[in-house]
């Protein structure tokens, strides 16, 4: 069965990417903001450790690194603006910078003995947040790369007469903890980003089908309420035109003229008749709140044109009458999306079962195609997953919208393999939720 869907926006890149996103990775200005607080921190730091705690160190190389990011920094300043976007390369560079700088600074007091030593995983974490998982594993090496010289070549850590020495068992296990710490951030972090980013895509992909659905919905409203206003100037002219029609005489030239307006003007009345049919956003009206049975159908009309004919059973208990649903757009986009699923792995035919009782009612889409992968099956309904064979960068997210429209309603979508073979999706409500919406009764 298929994950796609006809409802998602072009706009939508693959690959997990950001939704609508520019061609770059991160913000100017962001990228300045961050390393201005590194210099901050860097010089006030330097500035403790000399006046304050009068602790001997290379003072003049270490704000000659620190004025070579400021320079950098000045430079981004005045030639980029603040609002616009690094490419991810420039992006990662740029974090590289700040990696080898700080492994400079570091290397000036103590190398890894430097209890700051740690500081040199914030450009990974800033990497995994808002570059490709590839960007951040290759800053992660060159982080490494960085440690590992540290490690063994470093001047003395800064210290009041003799630094102590740190056994070297204990400096490798800094070493170790902070290239365990580098992977963790490239693998974990990484991995927690482009979840978030793929679930705000497919969110506002959601949105936008919601969105568009909610319009062609309200144009029924639009078009009632367009045959209300211009029923009373065509009932003018009609009238008009039937008093023309009895005065002239029955050979006057101007007779067919007549006739004709009166027909034209009778022809606008029923197609206004037609548009005024449309109801308005009455949650009692019935046309605004059919059968079940009835929405699904409906949802199930426009995928019937295909070679795989789609049954819609129904199947109450006892004599409990059948629910009427708000025809509301996530409910119809909902089943539509999920019959649309079915029809394109079903082999012979689409059943659909409408069943109620008298707490819940429920929506069986079941299908005689291949049915869910296994390794599939677990993670459905989330986006950006596709079980279509042979389509590379399928975005996936026709199960996520279906879902999340229904569930949005108030019903549980659940998933599942049929015994004999295919593929069923159920979904289910608590008869309470629809309650208000039953059909007015007449005596």
């Amino acid at each position: 069965m298929t994950l796609g869907t006809q409802l998602v926006p072009e706009t939508v890149e693959t690959g997990g990417r950001d939704w609508m996103a520019p061609q770059g990775a991160v913000r100017v200005g962001t990228l300045l903001a961050i390393r201005w607080v590194a210099i901050i921190g860097q010089a006030v730091t330097l500035a403790v450790v000399d006046l304050v705690l009068g602790f001997q160190l290379s003072l003049a190389d270490c704000v000659a690194v620190v004025v070579t990011s400021v320079l950098i920094n000045l430079i981004l300043l005045f030639t980029r603006r603040g609002v616009s976007w690094l490419p991810e390369r420039e992006a990662a560079l740029h974090l590289g910078y700040d990696i080898v700088q700080l492994g400079v600074l570091l290397y000036l007091t103590g190398g890894l003995e430097n209890p700051f030593s740690v500081m040199i995983l914030a450009p990974i974490t800033v990497s995994a947040t808002i570059l490709s998982l590839t960007s951040t594993w290759m800053l992660s090496g060159l982080a490494i790369a960085v440690l590992t010289v540290l490690a063994t070549m470093h001047r003395p850590l800064p210290w009041i007469g003799d630094p102590p020495e740190l056994p070297e068992i204990y400096v490798f296990g800094l070493w170790v903890a902070l290239v365990t710490s580098a992977g963790f951030i490239a693998a974990y972090a990484s991995r927690v980003s482009a979840e978030a980013r793929r679930m705000a895509a497919a969110l506002a992909a959601t949105q936008m089908a919601l969105a568009r659905a909610q319009r062609l919905s309200a144009l029924g409203a639009l078009a009632a309420a367009a045959a209300h206003e211009l029923g009373s100037p065509l009932g003018t002219i009609a009238v008009v035109a039937k008093e023309l029609a009895h005065d002239v005489e029955p050979d006057s030239p101007l007779k067919p003229d007549i006739d004709l307006l009166i027909s034209e003007s009778g022809r606008c009345r029923d197609i206004l008749s037609r548009l005024a049919q449309t109801p308005e956003e009455d949650a009692r009206s019935p046309l605004a709140a059919p059968p079940l049975s009835a929405l699904v159908e409906e949802a199930a009309r426009e995928h019937e044109k295909g070679a795989v004919p789609i049954l819609v059973e129904r199947e109450g208990q006892g004599n409990v009458a059948e629910p009427h649903v708000p025809r509301r757009p996530e409910i119809l986009n909902g089943f539509s999306n999920l019959i649309h699923n079915a029809v394109q792995f079903a082999a012979t035919q689409v059943l659909v079962r409408v069943a109620w009782n008298q707490r819940e009612i429920s929506v069986t889409v079941t299908d005689d195609g291949p049915g869910f992968p296994p390794m599939v099956l677990a993670r459905l309904g989330q986006p950006f997953l596709s079980s279509r064979p042979g389509t590379d960068g399928h975005m996936g997210l026709g199960v996520f919208i279906a879902t999340t429209l229904l569930e949005r309603s108030g019903a549980t979508v659940s998933y599942g393999n049929v015994p004999e073979g295919g593929a069923r999706v159920v979904i289910r409500w608590k008869r309470t939720i629809f309650e208000g919406f039953q059909p007015i009764k007449t005596s």
